[in-house]
């Protein structure tokens, strides 16, 4: 299995909304699809253009003149019979002919923003639920699977899809969960939890160097998932490998919150994030500590540094580092598009009536953003195969959901409503208005140029949201894999710059191409910041803060 598949497999904020917004509403957009209708309607020459070119190319493959053929790359035709199979073949170019009519109809009739990306949503997923290969009486992989297996599929399939719609999100499972034990096969990395609190663990990673920086670093990870998407597998691990560099790690492991921590929102959690950096600066005897935060964890790093800035406690951040994090929420996508006060204020009242918003929601629309890789690719595999879906780290990671306080998920909701974030004073954190342009401290930034949960220009402009020098990094990846990057992948490479003057697309022509993972570039970015080496520390934690057990501590392993 290849990282492309893996662009929505991680949180994204604004994608709160549509976790408690019903599948129906989402495939079928009412008020939407009438104005497209309306819309076609008033230009029936593209309609009949559309429809006439369907008709013509529809007579062709029925003479067997058309070449029309599946694009390279497209998985779903792969088997020889799609092709040598004179009915199977003129099956997949009318679907093939029909996919491309509806997109281009989609594509002809002008609309709004905000309609156009919620009918284009739509027609992206019927026609991936209509492809022929999803059919069990057309697929020659059903059928084979049938002979090879004397017909266990038949039973196994079946018994697959009742097993996966018995429990949320009731989307074909994407890993087996006895693939992988945390804390042995996953967040392997050898460390201490050295704070504990109702909110949070901080685990301190123990030195595989000699000689560490002087300057600590603390990760803050995502607020719905896991941290251990930063401590994967070994040596697909950046925590590993920072600590390899020299660095002196420590993570936040956040609490798995329930009913009884509803109210904990973006105050609750800024305060958190000052708990443990307190705690960080503290056990490595050093006035400073670098941040470094990915996604929903990097809104709240933010948020929790211009706090400092504003009441003039800022000094001991040594600097901001922001994985696929957007701030700048503005024209970002389909959630974008779908959100607003009605829809927002459905969402609140459901969480608020739970007391959290369950992560496993989440996972749903994650799925049907791209429905050919996360849904259908998995129902061909697991109920027409009658196979259990392969074992891949980062899909058990992003099956291993957690759930978000329906206070934290309200606040999220309310700075996204109105993009609050990119906006000076919009926004108060423990009491104070907060402005990005304060926090001074260098920043390293990353995106991923095929992440369509984070748009990569969206991740662009949030920093230059913040008032200090910028070293921004495209990854060639989508929204994961631009965090699982390690060494050594030959077809990787990033794009690099620290002049964040331009247009995006502009900053994307002038930018500099580096073949390579762009962990490296980070490792020494910040060496340069981290001050001295002194001899690594023989223990762990600190007398105030004595170590509570091994990594990877409680929290993670709540369910």
């Amino acid at each position: 299995m290849t990282d492309d598949v893996l662009e929505t497999s991680g949180p994204l904020d604004q994608l709160l909304t549509q976790a408690t917004t019903g599948a129906v509403r989402r495939m079928f957009p009412g008020g939407p699809a009438v104005r497209f209708l309306t819309a076609a309607a008033r230009r029936p020459e593209r309609v009949a253009t559309r429809a006439g070119g369907l008709v013509s190319e529809l007579g062709k493959i029925a003479i067997g003149a058309s070449s029309v053929a599946p694009a390279r790359g497209d998985r779903r035709f792969t088997d020889p019979a799609w092709t040598h199979n004179p009915l199977l073949r003129r099956v997949v170019q009318s679907y093939l002919a029909a996919s491309e009519t509806i997109e281009g109809l989609v594509q002809d009739v002008p609309m709004e923003w905000a309609d156009a990306e919620q009918v284009s949503f739509a027609a992206t997923n019927l026609v991936a639920a209509a492809s022929p290969s999803n059919n069990p009486l057309l697929s020659p992989v059903a059928w084979k699977a049938a002979i090879d297996s004397g017909g266990a599929n038949m039973i196994k399939g079946p018994r697959n899809l009742i097993q996966d719609l018995a429990t949320s999100p009731r989307v074909p499972s994407m890993v087996d969960p006895r693939a992988f034990r945390v804390g042995r096969d996953l967040a392997a990395t050898p460390g201490s939890v050295v704070l504990r609190t109702a909110m949070l663990e901080v685990i301190q990673y123990t030195p595989t160097t000699g000689e560490v920086r002087e300057v600590p670093l603390l990760i803050v990870p995502p607020t719905i998932n896991k941290y251990y998407i930063l401590d994967l597998a070994p040596d697909r691990s950046l925590i590993e490998y920072l600590v390899g560099q020299g660095q002196q790690v420590f993570v936040i492991s956040w609490r798995n919150p329930d009913s009884r921590h509803s109210k904990w929102g973006i105050d609750a959690y800024a305060q958190g994030i000052l708990d443990a950096f307190d705690a960080v600066t503290s056990i490595a005897a050093s006035k400073k500590a670098h941040v470094v935060a990915a996604c929903s964890g990097g809104l709240l790093a933010c948020l929790t540094a211009a706090h400092r800035s504003a009441i003039g406690k800022s000094d001991n951040l040594a600097s901001l580092s922001l994985l696929v994090t957007m701030i700048d929420q503005s024209k970002s996508g389909l959630t974008t598009a779908v959100m607003d006060e009605d829809v927002a204020a459905r969402a609140v009242a459901k969480s608020r009536r739970k007391g959290y918003l369950d992560g496993s929601s989440l996972a749903e629309v994650f799925a049907w953003l791209r429905p050919g890789d996360l849904i259908w690719n998995y129902w061909v595999n697991n109920y027409l195969e009658g196979k259990k879906p392969p074992k891949f780290d980062i899909l058990y990671w992003n099956a291993d959901s957690t759930r978000m306080p329906a206070k934290l998920h309200r606040d999220f909701i309310d700075a996204a409503l109105t993009n609050k974030l990119a906006q000076p004073g919009a926004i108060s954190v423990l009491g104070t208005e907060v402005d990005l342009k304060k926090v001074t401290v260098d920043s390293y930034v990353v995106a991923g140029s095929g992440d369509h949960i984070c748009p990569w220009a969206n991740c662009y402009r949030s920093g230059q949201l913040l008032g200090g020098k910028t070293r921004f990094v495209l990854s060639t990846s989508g929204h994961i894999a631009a965090l699982v990057n390690p060494p050594g992948n030959p077809k990787a490479s990033y794009q690099i710059s620290e002049d964040n003057s331009l247009e995006p697309e502009a900053w994307r022509e002038a930018a500099t191409t580096v073949q390579g993972s762009w962990w490296p570039d980070y490792a020494e970015w910040l060496a340069e910041r981290s001050g001295e080496s002194k001899p690594a520390p023989t223990e762990l934690g600190s007398a105030e803060h004595a170590p509570l057990g091994d990594a990877p501590g409680r929290y993670v392993l709540d369910s």
